[in-house]
C-alpha cells in the first residue's frame, strides 16, 4: 500500500496572505501544494493563472500539483510547466487529443495526470495508463470548494485501484472534493493515496488536520 500524501488546496487559503498560508501548510507537514486553475468556462469559477503559479514556485520547496480545470489546456501546457509545475493534470473532458497532451507533458520531464469528473467513466484513460503518473478523480463536481463528497465516487476509486493493481502500473490515485476527517478513511480504504483538502486544512489547526487526514 502506498504512503498517503496530503495536498492542501490553496483555493481555500487566504489570498491576502498567500505566502504565509503556504508556509503554514508547509510547516504542518503537507506533501504537495495543490493549485486549482479555473477559467470560468470549463468550470463555473475563475481562480488564478500562470503568474501566480510562478510566484508560488519562488516561495515554497513543496512540489506544485497544478490542476488545469480549463478549456483547451493544450494551449497553456508550456506556460504552466515554465511557471514551475511539478505535476500537471488535465481533464479528459477538456482535451480533444488527450494522448498528445499527456505526451507533451512527459516530454517536458513533468509528471502527467489526467482528471475525471464524477460522471465520467474510467474507459477513456485505459490506453494511457502506462504514460501517467497519477489519475485525479473528482469526488465533487468541480468549480467550488466546501462541497460534500459524492458517495458513488468510492466505488469508482476502488475500480480504478483494481485496474492499476492488476496492470502493474505505478500510478497515484488522487482525490479532490469533500475530503475531511470523516471521508478520508473511506477514500484511503478504496485505494486513494493523494488527498486534496482545502477547508479541512485551512480552517483551523493545519498540523492537526493533516495528521488526522493521514489517519494518525
Amino acid at each position: 500500500m502506498k504512503i498517503v500524501k496530503i495536498a492542501p488546496s490553496i483555493l481555500s487559503a487566504d489570498f491576502t496572505n498567500l505566502e504565509s498560508e503556504i508556509k503554514k501548510v508547509e510547516k504542518a507537514g503537507a506533501d504537495l501544494l495543490h493549485i486549482d486553475v479555473m477559467d470560468g468556462h470549463f468550470v463555473p469559477n475563475i481562480t488564478i493563472g500562470q503568474p501566480v503559479v510562478s510566484a508560488i514556485r519562488k516561495k515554497t520547496k513543496l512540489p506544485l500539483d497544478v490542476h488545469l480545470m480549463i478549456e483547451e489546456p493544450e494551449i497553456y501546457l508550456d506556460e504552466f510547466i515554465d511557471a514551475g509545475a511539478d505535476c500537471l493534470t488535465v481533464h479528459l473532458e477538456a482535451c480533444r487529443h488527450l494522448h498528445r497532451a499527456v505526451s507533451f507533458i512527459t516530454k517536458r520531464k513533468v509528471k502527467a495526470g489526467v482528471a475525471l469528473n464524477p460522471a465520467t467513466p474510467l474507459d477513456g484513460i485505459k490506453y494511457l495508463l502506462s504514460e501517467l503518473s497519477l489519475v485525479l478523480l473528482m469526488t465533487v463536481n468541480p468549480g467550488f470548494g466546501g462541497q460534500d463528497l459524492i458517495p458513488s465516487a468510492l466505488s469508482k476509486i476502488a475500480k480504478l485501484n483494481e485496474i492499476i493493481q492488476s496492470g502493474g502500473f505505478n500510478i497515484d490515485i488522487e482525490v479532490d472534493g469533500g475530503i475531511n476527517k470523516e471521508t478520508a478513511p473511506k477514500v484511503i480504504k478504496a485505494g486513494a493515496n493523494i488527498l486534496v483538502a482545502g477547508y479541512a486544512v485551512y480552517q483551523g489547526d493545519a498540523r492537526k488536520a493533516i495528521k488526522s487526514l493521514r489517519g494518525l
